[in-house]
């Protein structure tokens, strides 16, 4: 099999299953217990803790344990938002975000506050001059993807940062969910106060993640009952999968160091073979992640092409994940202004450094195939 479907979920390392294994087979005692077996779960906790932030050049005190994405998303912008409703009810984001992202803003529109959804260039991109105007009194949470999970846009977050600089009392969210262990983590360099990072998206388990608050932000919990993660996410610990997290991010940063190029090479292949093809639009920019590649094949719709592809042995997917089953056209490329046509037929190929050369050739020679077959079946009809 060729996985090319790594933006929906990676495979755990060895490692990553091996370390949760253990800590759950050995030391599976209660962190919140008084007795020393729960206290040595515990200190894995905060081992594990001070790893991230060393990776991520942050305090320990500034890393708070989710269960992923859309948890650390809803724990920062509803958090935010609550807790500083008394001066301010706007929240800026754009047309391009994860749901997890979206529906958060929505609801909370529903309770009153007034959300701005930024609009994009044709590559996706935010403009920095269209967030300063979008900016009131009232404005107190900006809220933007470091890497769109559909077709891999880097958004300008260090410039956006450096704006909002200007605005104390803004608050700057960044979700990072698709960027860790491709791209650099440069939190301070970026003035980003709170932070979303998903264990899955960088080879650890499902259920784990979390987010970082910069000292001194204040949120309003969402899960109350306990006094864990500082009295901000109450609940048992899970702490074989914040073991596995901290190691699995570990090994991902390692492989970005030491892999990146040989990641950049299978990209431009792909590219260039894709671009080459007069039946495929891609819709990927240039610059862009180096492990995401979202392209149209002309006249067809994505979910025929997927599994088309996986009679081969091959693993794509359609949008993101969260929305794959809806069988709508993607919003993302819709704000990108992509035809509907061609936005119904996008995928994504989204790799993994495990991937190779050799499989980015047997996946083109495939596709060619299928694309010539189909396209033969399409003129009879």
């Amino acid at each position: 099999m060729i996985y090319f479907d790594n933006s929906a979920t990676t495979k755990p390392y060895d490692e990553v299953l091996d370390a949760y294994i253990k800590v759950n087979r050995d030391m599976y005692g209660n962190a919140s217990s008084l007795h020393n077996f729960g206290g040595k779960s515990e200190q894995l906790i905060t081992r594990a803790r001070e790893q991230i932030a060393n990776l991520c050049g942050v305090k320990p005190t500034e890393i708070y344990f989710t269960s992923g994405g859309t948890e650390g998303n809803n724990m920062a912008i509803k958090g935010a938002a609550m807790m500083h409703r008394n001066r301010g009810n706007h929240i800026i984001t754009t047309a391009v975000e994860h749901p997890s992202v979206k529906e958060p803003c929505e609801q909370l529109r529903s309770m009153g506050f007034e959300i701005t959804y930024l609009p994009v260039n044709k590559d996706g991109v935010v403009s920095i001059t269209d967030l300063r105007d979008a900016i009131t009194d009232e404005t107190t949470l900006v809220s933007v993807m470091y890497v769109n999970n559909e077709v891999g846009t880097i958004q300008p977050i260090g410039e956006i940062g450096k704006l909002l600089e200007q605005y104390p009392k803004i608050l700057f969210h960044v979700d990072y969910v698709q960027g860790a262990g491709k791209l650099p983590i440069a939190i301070h360099e970026r003035f980003i106060d709170l932070c979303t990072f998903s264990a899955h998206k960088f080879h650890g388990l499902k259920g784990t993640g979390f987010l970082y608050k910069k000292e001194g932000v204040n949120l309003a919990p969402l899960i109350t009952g306990g006094n864990q993660e500082y009295k901000m996410r109450s609940g048992t610990e899970n702490t074989g999968g914040i073991v596995a997290m901290a190691k699995a991010l570990r090994m991902a940063e390692l492989q970005r160091k030491n892999n990146e190029k040989k990641l950049q090479l299978v990209r431009a292949y792909l590219c260039e073979k894709l671009a080459a093809n007069s039946n495929i639009i891609v819709h990927t920019p240039v610059t862009s992640t180096p492990h995401i590649i979202n392209f149209s094949a002309i006249g067809l719709k994505g979910e025929v092409l997927v599994h088309a592809l996986e009679e081969q042995g091959i693993i794509i997917s359609t949008t993101s994940a969260c929305s794959s089953k809806d069988k709508l056209p993607s919003g993302t490329l819709k704000a990108m202004k992509v035809s509907d046509e061609l936005a119904m037929g996008a995928v994504r190929i989204s790799m993994s450094y495990d991937n190779t050369l050799t499989e980015a050739e047997t996946f083109i020679k495939a596709l060619n195939i299928i694309l010539q077959r189909l396209n033969k079946v399409m003129r009879r009809i």
